[in-house]
């Protein structure tokens, strides 16, 4: 059984009651604070030890050169990384002039916690200096929600046995050292030394600011500190400056129970056409913001917001204490990720680490966003301007391979393809049609029709052209797109991918009926009518690979004629598979890295019937391996609505722990976000049968035996409506808002606010559980009561 074993499992909280410094760099990422604009590592206060030091500004990169063995036409030229920018988190602690250090003397206790209710990060421990004076020190950490530009530290020092003399260094600290990549995992981030360029450094009273510039990229980045100190009459401070460090040091004469506290507010703020007063300015209006609320207030304004968040998109699980910390942990992050982005892309680690090299994929739009969409959607529209924002690149992309509309990059920062591997920053089309479903389920999900008229049309309009100008009809009159890479990146450049074709049908279809609801708007885009016509004929004639012998559908044509991958021959340590054998080998063999044909079961689940779905996910189970952490919540969704329940559960516990477990032995280069929306999509897609269809939510609950209840929030169409399923009935609530029509099981009802509705749960008839390759069964789970937390 997959288990959480380091960590408290506790329901609203993360609780690390001991200090391992191997396992730094995992709860670095797991403890990390962000607000999409701002991102914070867990760091410790003190900067070492250390795994991976991490502050990001989202957006921020420096560019570099892809090497290329043998250039090709179309190839981009330059590579971005994310950067660690400057840190604000350090306080440094000096106890009768000996520094705090937990590898040296005495760590008594150590814990820290993060409060997924509050939004704060706090760490108390006891600490005995190798000469023997102990002291308590408590620090609380948050990024804010509310004001986007700002994080803040309290920090506090108590001697517990003797008189000390301490000194607190609060540092802005530019160009840090970094780990050096090692391997030859592509999933690890290319370590960038020294990118930030010195402009301007200032110290001045309890104030401090930094100016720097990258060279290749031409970002000013500014960070600024300000502190408010509460000490004895013995306190004093100082400050300093230089190029890559600003300091605030404060010193005091402390006796036992006599605290030192330093409440540090810092802001950033980055620009690639601002000047560098402009960009100073900018920091500093932002920590007037800051200081004008003060310590508490920020405190007060972060509960407020997760309140509020809380309110309206918790899940709670009866059955499974792990799964129900896990989930809110998930839904926590993957706030974090997208809270406050606001025209920026949501990168695959979110802001917690620098894995990919701070990349966003499609696991945004298609994992990231359909969580969003009915938790946070204010989020979701301004994740999906700036895919429009890009536009101008996705044109020139597209105009680079010969095609018409816009090609949106498979991997990027800034709206660019930087991806080296041609099959798939080239050939991985489907990220226009990823793009495309994201915006078509944000505007059934909240009626947004300024949106969907302003950014959906001319993002729909793209994208379809793009798939006219991809494709080709032949002979038969059958729509074909050649050449093209899905979702599973064990096969490549392949005809008809099944999972591309659906959702480039669906959006050759969105864009269709859009441009007749938007007119005036389609035909500043220079749509015709005949254009329109030429995307619905093509949809309708789209191919559908098949096998007749088998039964079921082809990942792509001729993919189930491939020979089938020798799992018996292939050991426990030779997985993930692209780490040990060549992708040739792996492109012409059926075996599968990520769910692909299970999720167009999933996403376009209106384009197979009740058996089709059956034997398409038991023949691909079969080769699935699972080397990508997409693949475990769409095989739930699946496999809960095709009947194996006990397999759902499973599957639904590999997405959840994902990270809290450390499953792919990567997390210390920052979190799954997207498996971590998957825990929600298991649950909520998977148990909670939640499909949208025909413009409104349909519900088919089912649930395993292990959990006796589910119970989630959504909200839609400015309503928030409230689901409890049990084994046998599912309650359906709505919240507040005007009545709301839904579908159980296909069946329409309308709800109205005050007036629950209950109906029963359908239980199909049971099937033979299929079994997926040789030693990659995912874990099994056995489930637990949920623990009362103390005090809560």
């Amino acid at each position: 059984m997959i288990s959480n074993s380091s960590y408290a499992v506790q329901p609203w909280s993360l609780r690390e009651s001991t200090l391992d410094i191997d396992r730094l760099p995992q709860s670095e990422s797991l403890f990390a604070l962000s607000n999409g604009h701002i991102g914070w590592r867990g760091n410790l206060d003190e900067g070492e030890p250390h795994g991976l030091p991490g502050t990001y500004l989202n957006g921020v990169h420096e560019l570099r050169p892809l090497p290329y063995a043998e250039g090709g036409y179309g190839y981009p030229e330059a590579g971005q990384t994310v950067i660690n920018v400057t840190n604000g988190k350090v306080m440094r602690l000096l106890v009768d002039d000996e520094p705090f250090d937990v590898r040296y003397g005495k760590l008594r206790s150590h814990e820290r916690v993060l409060d997924l209710r509050t939004g704060l990060l706090r760490r108390v421990c006891e600490w005995s200096s190798p000469a023997g004076c102990t002291v308590r020190v408590t620090s609380t950490r948050l990024v804010s929600f509310s004001q986007r530009a700002v994080a803040a530290v309290s920090y506090e020092v108590e001697p517990l046995d003797s008189d000390v003399r301490v000194v607190v260094q609060s540092e802005l600290v530019a160009n840090e050292q970094l780990p050096q990549k090692s391997g030859e995992d592509p999933r690890v981030a290319t370590a960038l030394e020294d990118v930030l360029q010195p402009e301007e450094d200032f110290a001045s009273d309890m104030r401090l600011r930094l100016v720097h510039r990258t060279e290749r990229s031409g970002l000013r980045v500014g960070a600024a500190a300000d502190h408010l100190v509460h000490g004895p009459e013995s306190t004093r401070t100082s400050s300093e400056s230089g190029e890559n460090v600003a300091r605030l040091t404060v010193t005091a004469e402390l006796r036992p129970g006599e605290p030192l506290r330093v409440e540090k507010l810092v802001a950033y703020g980055w620009s690639g056409v601002r000047s560098l007063p402009a960009v100073r300015d900018q920091v500093d209006a932002a920590l007037a913001g800051a200081r004008s609320k003060g310590w508490q207030g920020l405190v007060d304004e972060q509960q407020a917001y997760l309140d509020s968040f809380w309110a309206r998109a918790d899940v709670e699980v009866d059955g499974d204490a792990e799964i129900q910390q896990a989930v809110r942990f998930a839904l926590f992050h993957v706030l974090q990720a997208g809270a406050r982005a606001e025209k920026r892309a949501i990168p695959s680690k979110g802001l917690t680490g620098s894995g990919y090299d701070g990349h966003s994929f499609w696991d945004s739009e298609q994992f990231v966003l359909p969580v969003l969409t009915y938790t946070s959607p204010d989020s979701v529209a301004e994740a999906l301007r700036w895919r429009q924002e890009t536009l101008p690149a996705a044109r020139d992309r597209a105009r680079q391979l010969g095609l018409r509309g816009a090609a949106f990059p498979w991997r990027t920062i800034d709206g660019s393809e930087c991806s080296a591997y041609w099959p798939a920053g080239t050939a991985a089309f489907h990220v226009n049609a990823d793009i495309a479903d994201a915006v078509t389920r944000y505007v059934a999900a909240t009626g947004d029709v300024e949106f969907e008229r302003e950014t959906g049309v001319e993002i729909l309009v793209e994208t379809a052209r793009l798939w006219h100008s991809l494709g080709h009809h032949d002979h038969h009159g059958i729509f074909h797109f050649d050449g093209v890479t899905g979702p599973d990146e064990y096969s490549a450049v392949a005809d008809d991918n099944l999972y591309t074709n659906l959702m480039a049908q669906q959006n050759l279809r969105e864009a269709a009926d859009v441009v007749e609801r938007y007119t005036e708007r389609a035909a500043a885009l220079g749509v015709d009518d005949e254009e329109a016509a030429a995307w619905r004929d093509a949809a309708e004639a789209v191919a559908l690979p098949f096998n007749e012998t088998l039964g079921v559908h082809e990942q792509s044509a001729g993919f189930t004629g491939h020979q089938m991958w020798d799992f018996a021959a292939t050991g426990p340590d030779q997985y993930p598979l692209m780490l040990h054998f060549p992708y040739f080998d792996l492109y012409r063999k059926q075996v599968i890295k990520q769910a692909d044909l299970a999720l167009a079961l999933y996403k376009r689940g209106d384009a197979f019937d009740a058996e089709q779905k059956a034997r398409d996910f038991d023949y691909y189970e079969q080769m699935t391996v699972r080397d990508s952490s997409l693949s475990a919540c769409c095989q739930a969704v699946m496999a809960a609505e095709v009947g194996h329940l006990r397999l759902a559960y499973d599957y639904v516990g590999e997405a959840a722990l994902m990270d809290l477990a450390d499953l792919e032995s990567n997390t210390r280069d920052g979190l799954h976000i997207a498996s971590l929306a998957g825990a929600w999509i298991a649950l909520v897609a998977g148990f909670g049968g939640m499909r949208l269809r025909h413009g409104m939510l349909d519900f088919s609950p089912l649930l395993p035996e292990q959990l006796s209840r589910l119970a989630f929030t959504v909200q839609v169409r400015g309503r928030r409506l409230r689901v409890e399923i049990r084994s046998r009935t599912a309650v359906y609530t709505l919240l507040e808002g005007e009545p709301l029509e839904l579908c159980h099981c296909g069946g329409r009802f309308t709800l109205s606010a005050g007036e629950p509705q209950t109906h029963q749960v359908r239980r199909p008839p049971p099937r033979p559980e299929p079994s997926p390759p040789q030693g990659r069964h995912p874990a099994r789970r056995r489930g637990g009561p949920v623990p009362v937390e103390p005090g809560r």
